[in-house]
């Protein structure tokens, strides 16, 4: 069986979990979030920790029991302390700033770029930093994702919207060949 799925999700005092059937409704103080269990899995509540567990013991149960496992503790971590993502704009002119549940970015093309923020995102935008968070972190990482698309990082300039963690290789530009009596006349 799946290593991680034997770990119990510890549920710290301040989160309150509800199973009911497949249905999983976790809040806490950041907010609250909702999810649905496969079929094959299982879930309970023993000694304040939720339990997952599969009810079967094909392949395909037991490739779902780590993932669920992980699921549901991404789950209390996001009511518990958040998920964040973090982007750097790079590039003269690129500025974003948030306007009526709207990101709106100016990346260098001939009109602004209008991004919708989904409910459960928060979005700042400090200078040349835009700060992602939310409860889910699937939700966050893709948004994240999405706006990276609009410009994403060039390797010969590097320019264009990365995340701060990431490290862009660089490659060097075309060189001028000196010719020698060789070139075309």
């Amino acid at each position: 069986m799946s290593r991680i799925g034997k770990l119990p999700i510890e549920v710290p005092h301040e989160v309150k979990v509800d199973i009911s059937g497949q249905l999983i409704n976790i809040t806490g103080p950041k907010g609250s979030i909702a999810f649905t269990l496969h079929d094959f899995m299982t879930a309970k509540i023993e000694d304040g920790r939720i339990i997952v567990s599969p009810r079967g013991n094909t392949r395909l149960h037991k490739s779902l029991y780590g993932l669920t496992r992980t699921l549901v503790n991404n789950m209390v971590t996001g009511v518990t302390n958040g998920f964040s993502r973090q982007l750097e704009m790079k590039g003269v002119g690129y500025k974003a700033e948030v306007q009526d549940r709207k990101l709106v970015l100016q990346l260098g093309f001939s009109h602004p770029v209008e991004h919708a923020i989904p409910d459960g995102i928060e979005i700042e935008a400090k200078k040349n930093t835009l700060i992602i968070s939310g409860v889910d972190k699937q939700l966050v990482g893709e948004v994240a994702a999405q706006i990276r698309r609009y410009r994403p990082p060039e390797p010969y300039k590097g320019k264009g919207i990365r995340y701060s963690d990431e490290i862009i290789r660089r490659k060097a530009g075309k060189t001028a060949k000196a010719t020698e009596g060789g070139g075309a006349k």
